[in-house]
């Protein structure tokens, strides 16, 4: 069984982690965690009255999944932001009208081909095919 990026257990049970414990969980500088917050708008990480960065267990978990994207996978930015845009559009369907895809594909065909849709879009835009992006 694959393990989630939710149930590992390198992420304490904390409600807020500062950017020096985020920066060790995720194995990356504190630098980095910067500049992927400018380049991911789903990291958003809540400043105190300190005027530190904050970070949620969920930014935690997006960071550790950008990571993997990044680092893992071979994702540039780019390709990694419209992964992401992708799969959170992707979820927002299955969580409101259930899975579009159900009834013409098992789950182990639905990832591949969604990462291969995600994949041609960037090919698209970088070719200049693609004047609008469907997941804005």
């Amino acid at each position: 069984m694959k393990r989630t990026i939710s149930d590992s257990p390198l992420i304490p049970d904390k409600i807020y982690f500062r950017i020096g414990e985020v920066s060790h969980l995720v194995g990356v500088d504190t630098h980095v965690l910067r500049y992927w917050e400018t380049e991911f708008a789903i990291i958003k990480p809540f400043r105190g009255k300190s005027k530190q960065r904050l970070y949620r267990r969920q930014d935690v978990e997006n960071l550790l999944r950008i990571k993997g994207l990044l680092h893992d996978e071979g994702y540039t930015i780019s390709g990694a932001r419209k992964f992401l845009k992708s799969l959170y559009h992707h979820e927002q369907i299955e969580a409101g009208k259930g899975n579009v895809f159900s009834s013409k594909l098992s789950n182990n065909e639905e990832p591949l081909l969604h990462l291969i849709k995600v994949e041609l879009l960037g090919i698209l835009e970088q070719i200049g095919r693609v004047k609008n992006d469907p997941y804005k």
